[in-house]
């Protein structure tokens, strides 16, 4: 007998739009040389929710490459 696969419910996260994986996430020192700003500042940044938006893995911080991009023209279209 077959194994059936049950509907997927109508606004599940399957259903949304999810961002493939990039080859290498950036860490804090990756965003601090390519906006040329002090390291303390990107976990400032951090710390007041004001900068691209990182996740933890464990205890380490880590950026996916299109939201930081996604940041910057954000912030140039604001300027």
């Amino acid at each position: 007998m077959p194994k059936q696969v049950p509907p997927k419910p109508s606004g599940s996260v399957a259903e949304r739009r999810i961002r493939p994986l990039p080859a290498a996430y950036l860490e804090p020192e990756d965003i601090a040389r390519i906006f040329q700003v002090p390291l303390e500042t990107v976990y400032q940044w951090r710390r007041k929710h004001t900068g691209p938006p990182g996740f933890r893995v464990g205890r380490h911080v880590r950026y996916h490459p299109d939201a930081v991009a996604q940041w910057a023209q954000n912030q140039e279209e604001a300027a």
